[in-house]
């Protein structure tokens, strides 16, 4: 059978463009997903989000060893189910700040503006607290506040408001400085991800076809144009043909198989031994992530996540299941705060989650706390360095090269410093102050501008699992993708997903991406 239109990744946006071209028109519409179902308790529960990564649900990603992180290997989990990354992350909804956008429009980039995105972000929405002019409450994606907040995390906002910060009860409104609790994209105590909120009430269309465990190869081209998409699906080779191929693979994914597909630096190509259908040098580039640090100390009382009986347990886990309340509705991060080093910036530079356990120090992967402590865990908003994706091999089964080159840029180190000092401030402050014992990470005697930046670069905690623009949007000769998505060079190819960011927005990845998906949906079906 030949589609109208063959999606390639099940993920924040794969699932929003199933659901808006197969919604109004009769097109018909192929949705491939390399990843098996969503249908894990895991993944509808929102406190076992720490589970899913590492697991059968995530790509199991490594980075190449970091040049300016003392050689380490980052550990970067992505969503490997219908969903995608939607369905393993931390369900925390930020948008950005609005002159992000701006940027983008003004960078190359027109239809792309706060004011054009806008109307987007509140179509995808259904707040529950929210509204006009900011918010939605007729789309398809639920964005509800946590029905639990631990002690510790209201302890933190009582500190942060101690330390001058202002509390902003909608980061996503008229301003995103201050601290408060992050909303999340969460439906009657469950995570609501693209593929619950997009997908499911979709997946009865008779013009829609979802196929799962399908390992997209390769797209093949007449030509020029993209016509059709090779698969693996257990262990057979299939194809699909389409009228119009859309990559939504995420920043990792869309890029590699653009190269496997003869779509990327010419001599990068051939020396893999891929013939070249079309000679494009910044496909893969122009990598950003979000690098993380965290100050950890242990605290005076019993009152972290460390050490619950399997009494305990038990009682919150039927509590769960009997009304969808309680800790188990948690996403751990549940408060944080949007910070400026520098009073005179124009947008706040740093982005913080407070979590009521002791993360486990860098570069352990594990998440599980060893005794009762508190974490924040920040990051720079919009980092300066950039790295690259490549291939490492031919053979599409095969992980492609990661190097996000983080610290990599002089002007990023100094704010992860700044920031340091400045949480340190923070949380000394009444109440949670009163019960911090020792600062494990960075450590009492982590002072000087020079310990704290080694400290960052030996123990920085590793991707925040926002990477983004790989397949880079504009108007310029070296986009990979016009403003309307288009690969530029190619007929009947587009990418839609978070690698056409033309630079890091200012937060958390996933309701932008939902957005890029939106607008490009609206896109397609006006032809």
């Amino acid at each position: 059978m030949t589609y109208d239109y063959v999606i390639v990744g099940a993920g924040s946006a794969g699932c929003v463009l199933a659901h808006r071209l197969s919604e109004r028109s009769p097109a018909r519409v192929l949705l491939l997903e390399a990843g098996g179902p969503d249908d894990s308790p895991l993944i509808s529960t929102p406190a076992m989000m720490g589970f899913l990564s590492d697991s059968v649900f995530d790509w199991r990603y490594r980075t190449t060893p970091q040049v300016h992180c003392n050689l380490r290997r980052f550990f970067w989990p992505r969503g490997r189910t219908l969903g995608g990354s939607s369905s393993i992350n931390y369900m925390v909804y930020i948008r950005g700040d609005a002159r992000d956008y701006d940027e983008w429009r003004d960078a190359g980039c027109p239809g792309w503006g706060w004011q054009d995105v806008l109307p987007y972000f509140k179509k995808a929405e259904t707040n529950e607290r929210l509204g006009e002019p900011f918010h939605g409450r007729g789309g398809p994606l639920n964005v509800a506040d946590l029905r639990f907040q631990h002690p510790l995390s209201v302890m933190f906002l009582q500190s942060a408001e101690s330390a001058g910060i202002a509390r902003n009860d909608d980061f996503n409104g008229a301003t995103q400085d201050g601290c408060g609790v992050y909303q999340v994209t969460q439906k009657n105590g469950e995570r609501c991800s693209t593929a619950a909120a997009y997908l499911r009430p979709a997946l009865g269309r008779p013009n829609l076809t979802v196929v799962t465990n399908a390992l997209a190869c390769r797209v093949r081209f007449d030509t020029r144009r993209a016509v059709a998409v090779d698969y693996v699906r257990h262990g057979k080779a299939e194809s699909a043909e389409g009228g119009e191929i859309v990559l939504c693979g995420g920043a990792i994914n869309s890029p590699q198989l653009l190269m496997l597909s003869g779509v990327g630096p010419a001599d990068h190509l051939r020396a893999h031994g891929i013939d070249v259908v079309l000679a494009h040098a910044d496909v893969g580039a122009n990598l950003q992530d979000h690098l993380g640090a965290a100050l950890r100390y242990e605290i005076t009382q019993p009152l972290s996540l460390y050490g619950v009986t399997p009494e305990l347990r038990q009682m919150v886990q039927e509590l769960y299941d009997r009304s969808r309340q309680g800790p188990l509705t948690s996403n751990v991060a549940e408060t944080g705060a949007f910070l400026k080093t520098d009073p005179s910036m124009a947008r706040a530079n740093l982005q913080g989650f407070f979590v009521p356990y002791l993360l486990t120090e860098a570069p352990s992967e594990s998440w599980r706390p060893t005794s009762h402590g508190v974490t924040y865990a920040f990051y720079v908003t919009r980092p300066a360095s950039r790295g690259r994706i490549t291939l490492a091999s031919a053979d599409p089964l095969a992980q492609p090269a990661i190097d996000p080159n983080y610290l990599s840029d002089p002007a990023d180190l100094p704010q992860f410093i700044a920031g340091i000092r400045q949480m340190r401030e923070v949380l000394a402050k009444k109440p949670l102050g009163e019960i911090l014992g020792r600062e494990l990470g960075p450590g009492p005697d982590t002072e000087t501008d020079e310990a704290i930046g080694t400290y960052v670069r030996e123990r920085g905690s590793g991707t925040v699992f926002h990477p983004v623009g790989t397949c880079r949007m504009g108007s310029d000769a070296n986009a990979v993708v016009d403003p309307s998505l288009r690969v530029r060079g190619l007929e009947g190819l587009r990418v839609v997903d978070a690698s056409i960011m033309p630079t890091l927005i200012g937060g958390n990845t996933n309701a932008p991406t939902i957005m890029i998906a939106e607008t490009a949906a609206s896109m397609i079906l006006a032809g």
